[in-house]
């Protein structure tokens, strides 16, 4: 998977920008607010639709436009295809447009086209952060592979904000009403908490692997699924079922605190060192160890799955990170055909790479 070119306009702090990156290695070196985090930014959005660093989609238009574009021009498995992206600011609110080879589709169908797989500092707080964090790891890894879980987990979000709407209106809630959108929510999160438990057993075992040959066989890494359903079997009707018997025990609780307790919503991952949280008892520098292993797992496990590599992008994380550990992370994920890395200096150790500089939205070969 290639990346042959990019095109902005008014992204960002970028007016315009025609960008044609090499296959290999690709180094962004430039001072920080200079435009390095938000290129990245957009090269991730043509893969997964979704700005990696807000929410508020009306940034990423240019102070003082109505509209931005990415585009770009890409080599995959099944041949060359085009993608476009369109964000407007309109009264009613900001407005995306996704386009495939020229032809206007829903982000669903977009989703997934050009796979890639981001790091970015505030991924090293994947082990001590909130569960929320890596919810959205779960979610963006697996809503590139399988647009199937996309579906499901849009299905079951949907509701669960009108079954949360509905807790909340201080009465009595309608009970046939209450009991389709808790039909929808098991049918729905069945699905996501089935994907996830499988995505996390073959990311689980990967991680370990490359733990193992990073801090040998003294610490061993385990990660799991903790799912918020506890359930006896990664089946359907087994997960269904569980989680049908929890809605069940929790309905007065759910109703006198006017929220939704039971579900994938709450879904967290486990990481254990040795046995034991690594987010209580690991120092900073083995937390760290661990979302690199992650990120690797995630990089590999992704092209297994996919049968091509994704990009990787690198948003200014070498820095944060020691020589040593920097170069242990590029030696894992080494199988790469396309990468893209920021940085304030040029990292040390770094294999045959295409260089830029960036300035005031300036992008530059080195």
């Amino acid at each position: 998977m290639l990346l042959k070119s990019l095109h902005l306009s008014n992204v960002r702090n970028y007016a315009q920008l025609e960008l044609e990156p090499d296959a290999g290695l690709n180094v962004f070196i430039g001072r920080n607010a200079q435009g390095k985090s938000n290129l990245l930014e957009a090269i991730s959005l043509l893969g997964t639709g979704k700005s990696f660093r807000t929410s508020r989609e009306r940034d990423l238009i240019r102070e003082g436009f109505e509209l931005a574009a990415i585009s770009g021009e890409a080599h995959v498995r099944a041949g060359e295809v085009r993608l476009g992206c369109t964000i407007a600011s309109t009264p009613r609110g900001t407005r995306k447009v996704y386009t495939v080879n020229g032809r206007s589709v829903r982000y669903a169908k977009f989703l997934g086209s050009l796979r890639v797989v981001t790091f970015v500092p505030a991924d090293l707080q994947l082990v001590s952060g909130a569960p929320a964090l890596r919810r959205s790891f779960l979610n963006i890894a697996l809503a590139q592979e399988q647009p199937t879980y996309y579906h499901e987990l849009a299905r079951y979000q949907k509701a669960l904000t009108q079954k949360s709407a509905l807790l909340r209106t201080g009465d009595e809630p309608d009970p046939d009403l209450l009991a389709i959108y808790n039909e929808t929510l098991i049918e729905a999160g069945a699905a996501v908490m089935l994907a996830r438990d499988q995505l996390v057993r073959v990311l689980g075992a990967a991680a370990s692997r490359v733990h193992a040959q990073w801090a040998g066989e003294n610490e061993r890494l385990h990660i799991a699924y903790q799912p918020n359903v506890p359930f006896e079997a990664p089946i359907a009707e087994a997960v269904a079922g569980a989680f049908a018997a929890k809605l069940k025990a929790l309905a007065a609780q759910e109703r006198a605190r006017q929220m939704s307790l039971a579900g994938p919503h709450r879904d967290d991952l486990d990481f254990q060192l040795d046995g034991r949280p690594l987010a209580a008892y690991g120092s900073q520098g083995q937390q760290r160890t661990a979302v690199l292993a992650l990120k690797v797992a995630e990089y590999s496990v992704m092209h297994d799955r996919s049968g091509e590599a994704p990009l990787l992008l690198l948003d200014d994380v070498l820095s944060e990170l020691d020589p040593q550990r920097a170069q242990a992370f590029l030696a894992g994920v080494g199988g790469f055909e396309q990468a893209f890395i920021t940085a304030t200096h040029l990292p040390e150790g770094l294999p045959a790479a295409r260089r830029y500089t960036i300035e005031s939205a300036k992008v530059l070969a080195a």
